[in-house]
């Protein structure tokens, strides 16, 4: 079984939009906390073309900087702020800080369980390099066998080739493996392709006419393919 990583197993702490206007609040700004969250549907519309122009942009230190500083100055200009580079910058320095994630309360107890059954479980991510030392911190890494990190192997999803890495390390059919993330663009649909089952993980309740196998938590994993209670 394997995982995406950011909005599935770790998150900006306490949410992404609660981050980002704490930091706006330091640098002198208050915003509308429902302003915020309305314009984060551009940061998800911005991933979606990210993977389909195939920019690459987990790949090195300049292509993230350049892919968050367009997100970054995208979301500034809906609540009305210039983005300035300095505002860039401490946007940046906050969410590349590892202090600034926590695991969901879900995730531990179910790669408890699923290690119990004997399953093999690993992380496909397009995240930068340091997703390793965030799952270090988090003592997440001794649950997975492999983890497949777009910012390490230079490929990122929807490119069936970052799942294929992942079956290749891990000698698993993709028949006989399960690939859980939150978005059905570049996660479930791609696993799907290429012969895994897709799981998706709607934590918001939000995604509804979604083909794929849909769960809220991970306590509903073992229930989906009919492992455990």
């Amino acid at each position: 079984m394997f995982f995406d990583a950011g909005e599935t197993l770790v998150h900006p702490h306490p949410s992404f939009p609660e981050l980002f206007g704490l930091v706006l609040r330091r640098e002198g700004h208050e915003v509308d906390p429902a302003q915020l969250r309305e314009s984060l549907r551009v940061v998800a519309d911005r991933f979606t073309r990210a993977a389909k122009d195939g920019e690459a942009w987990t790949t090195s230190a300049e292509r993230s900087k350049a892919f968050w500083r367009d997100v970054y100055a995208t979301l500034l200009g809906g609540l009305g702020l210039p983005p300035t580079d300095q505002m860039a910058e401490r946007l940046y320095a906050e969410f590349t800080d590892l202090a600034n994630y926590r695991a969901f309360p879900d995730v531990r107890p179910a790669l408890e369980r699923l290690r119990a059954s004997g399953l093999m479980l690993g992380v496909v991510s397009n995240f930068e390099e340091w997703l390793e030392r965030l799952l270090e911190s988090l003592a997440l890494t001794p649950f997975f066998d492999v983890r497949i990190i777009s910012g390490v192997e230079g490929v990122e999803k929807p490119d069936p080739r970052i799942f294929q890495l992942a079956l290749d390390r891990t000698g698993v059919e993709a028949e006989r493996s399960v690939y859980v993330g939150d978005n059905p663009t570049l996660d479930t649909e791609p696993a799907e392709a290429i012969g895994m089952l897709g799981i998706l993980l709607d934590r918001r309740g939000q995604l509804h006419d979604q083909p794929e196998v849909r769960i809220t938590t991970h306590a509903d994993l073992g229930g989906a393919f009919g492992l455990m209670a």
